[in-house]
């Protein structure tokens, strides 16, 4: 199990980017990291400081900052694709969060050059801190149904109370972008403006990425390149409202680790859409 106990505390988010140079030496990514690390058994304090994060100036409903790493090809001036890498938008989705963690320290290791990387390994801090981990934020709303899209907010409700017969789980808030986590993610998007998104989550039983269009890895791994179409949902704002191409990925649990040899190949089959998907 990825889940530990932990004694919860507040931080204080800076309002601005700080290099990553001295990042080790920022309380406020010290703290966060003590946090992810006393519930994730996956990653240490020690690793989680290594990674040299980011402050990005988002942060949670609670005030957890939400912590960015990137990757720059810094061989040569011109520009390479931009990948946005997300992680952990359930907070009781622990494995997603876990792998992400993984994927960065194999970019330590080997930066691919073909490619810019931006990535947020836990978009949603509050629901992992809560006890037990939620899959909603603080306010009790799935960020990944809190974005703009055609339907509006009315369908979004609509939708939540009539083919969820209104389950907190998928509530999607009253209005889109109506969260602080969303709100920094919507806005990092226009930015970055990333060339493609790669979200990350599990266990395959979520309701919002039940697909026919889904290619399966040997290691149980689902990949979905269709978007879903119900209103407020993060794959539609992205891939219909942004027109930017979208990756979700489906791990086979919430909460048992993947083993090394499952999250190399998983890695290798984003690489691989990424050919073909991004110029």
């Amino acid at each position: 199990m990825l889940l530990k106990s932990l004694s919860l505390f507040f931080v204080v988010l800076l309002p601005s980017y700080v290099s990553a140079e001295a990042i080790a030496d920022v309380p406020e990514v010290q703290d966060q990291c003590k946090k992810i690390s006393d519930r994730l058994a996956s990653l240490s304090y020690e690793r989680c400081l290594s990674h040299k994060y980011e402050l990005a100036g988002g942060h949670s409903v609670e005030g957890s900052p939400i912590l960015i790493k990137s990757f720059q090809n810094e061989k040569d001036e011109n520009r390479h694709p931009r990948i946005l890498l997300i992680g952990g938008t359930h907070g009781n989705e622990y494995a997603s969060i876990s792998t992400i963690y993984k994927w960065i320290t194999l970019l330590n290791q080997s930066h691919a050059d073909s490619y810019d990387w931006r990535i947020i390994p836990l978009l949603n801090p509050d629901g992992l801190m809560q006890k037990p981990s939620s899959r909603t934020n603080a306010n009790g709303v799935d960020l990944d149904r809190n974005f703009p899209t055609n339907g509006g907010n009315h369908n979004a409700m609509q939708y939540w109370e009539e083919n969820t017969n209104r389950n907190p789980e998928y509530f999607p808030g009253k209005q889109a972008l109506s969260e602080p986590e969303s709100q920094w993610l919507a806005e990092e998007i226009k930015q970055y403006q990333p060339d493609a998104i790669i979200t990350i989550h599990a266990p395959l039983s979520s309701r919002a990425y039940k697909s026919s269009n889904i290619k399966q890895s040997k290691k149980g791994a689902q990949y979905q390149q269709s978007i879903t179409t119900f209103p407020g949902s993060f794959n539609q704002y992205v891939g219909i409202e942004l027109n930017i191409p979208i990756l979700t990925v489906e791990l086979p649990y919430s909460d048992i680790r993947s083993t090394k040899t499952e999250i190399n190949e998983i890695w290798k089959s984003l690489l691989e859409w990424l050919s073909t998907h991004v110029k």
